[in-house]
């Protein structure tokens, strides 16, 4: 087509022969040349379209797997954002719970402020009412060694007639024995060895006038309260020197039957002492009115403790009266005959030296004392002293 409008334009234009044959040709190679490069120009251009198609191709599959793996992405990232979201969830509930702690804790450290507050005024009370308690208790073991010390003198106020009994027999010995010295002196009658003899007997006299008036002073003061190892057989037989003239006057037969043993107690002599005067005082007046008067005292050794029972032949306890007998102001006999503290002066003593006292009637009538004491150590290792 391109050549036939060359030919028309040459014909147009008037060119025609050989010459203008040759020039067509040759318009018609550079024509044709030009087409040529077009063509080829044409081709590379399909061929790099082609390679363009081709990497676009593979930039869309490129594409569709970044878009697959964006989709997982925002898959991923959308469950991260839900489990975000549940642990935000998570998270704010333990902040509230934690603000709940928090503020419970604020509120117990108030309340512990508080109680450690009330805890020290409350110390402070203790403290006082410790101090009070102090005092108290203090008045109370010095009202005790008052009533004690009352109990004892009521006691050598009853033992003074048993007492000028004691004494009357020395002095009358002593006048004897002085009136026989004499005697002899003044007839002339003895010799050196008989008056020697005499005054002999005068002096043993006197030692046991002033044996008795030394026991009476001794029990009579104040005791110490400080304890010592004693021996239990010795303090009965002190209460008995006492005790045995108002016995005899009455007619009481004693028998004191503590086995072969020595039983050693730690405690205080006049206190104890008083303890056993006051026993056999009460089993003294038990039986003004019996018509058999006797008083037993016994004692065995156990493994560390020794036992004590005075028993007599007395009316005995009336029954339900077990219990009370050892109260302060108690007592059975009749009115301006007792004070009712004797025994619970002995109770009181008795749980001082750790031990214990009690009370049963005896059958056939009477009443038994029975008294516990803890052994010495060495007396609980089974050695006895000489």
């Amino acid at each position: 087509m391109a050549m036939q409008e060359s030919a028309t334009e040459d014909c147009r234009l008037g060119l025609s022969g050989p010459g203008a044959v040759a020039t067509t040709e040759s318009r018609l190679r550079a024509e044709v040349e030009i087409l040529d490069r077009r063509l080829r120009k044409g081709d590379q251009q399909r061929r790099a379209m082609l390679h363009i198609m081709g990497d676009l191709n593979e930039s869309n599959k490129r594409l569709t797997n970044h878009r697959k793996a964006m989709l997982h992405i925002l898959a991923d990232y959308e469950q991260d954002r839900r489990r975000m979201a549940r642990q935000t969830e998570r998270l704010d509930n333990s902040r509230r719970a934690l603000l709940h702690i928090l503020q419970g804790s604020h509120k117990d450290n108030l309340r512990l402020e508080a109680s450690r507050k009330a805890m020290i005024h409350i110390m402070g009370d203790l403290r006082e009412t410790t101090a009070e308690m102090q005092r108290r208790e203090q008045e109370l073991r010095d009202k005790q060694e008052q009533l004690v010390q009352a109990g004892k003198l009521a006691t050598l106020g009853e033992l003074t007639t048993g007492v000028a009994h004691e004494l009357n027999n020395p002095l009358n010995n002593i006048g004897l024995f002085v009136g026989n010295a004499i005697d002899v002196l003044e007839l002339g009658a003895g010799n050196r060895e008989q008056i020697v003899g005499e005054l002999r007997h005068v002096m043993q006299q006197v030692h046991k006038a002033t044996e008795i008036i030394s026991h009476l002073r001794t029990f009579g003061r104040a005791a110490p309260v400080s304890h010592e190892p004693i021996s239990l057989r010795r303090v009965i037989d002190q209460a008995l020197s006492l005790m045995r003239e108002q016995l005899r006057l009455r007619e009481i037969e004693v028998t004191v039957d503590l086995g072969p043993e020595e039983p050693m107690v730690v405690g205080n002599p006049i206190q104890l002492e008083q303890v056993f005067i006051n026993l056999l005082t009460n089993a003294r007046d038990a039986m003004a009115d019996s018509l058999r008067k006797e008083i037993s005292i016994s004692g065995s050794v156990g493994a560390a403790v020794v036992d004590v029972a005075f028993a007599d032949t007395g009316h005995g306890i009336p029954p339900g009266l077990e219990r009370r007998i050892f109260d302060p102001f108690f007592t059975t006999k009749e009115v301006g005959k007792g004070t009712g503290l004797g025994l619970s002066i002995t109770y009181g003593i008795v749980k001082e030296h750790g031990g214990t006292i009690s009370v049963v009637s005896r059958p056939g009538g009477g009443a038994a004392f029975l008294i516990r004491l803890p052994l010495t150590p060495a007396e609980t290792e089974g050695s006895y002293p000489p």
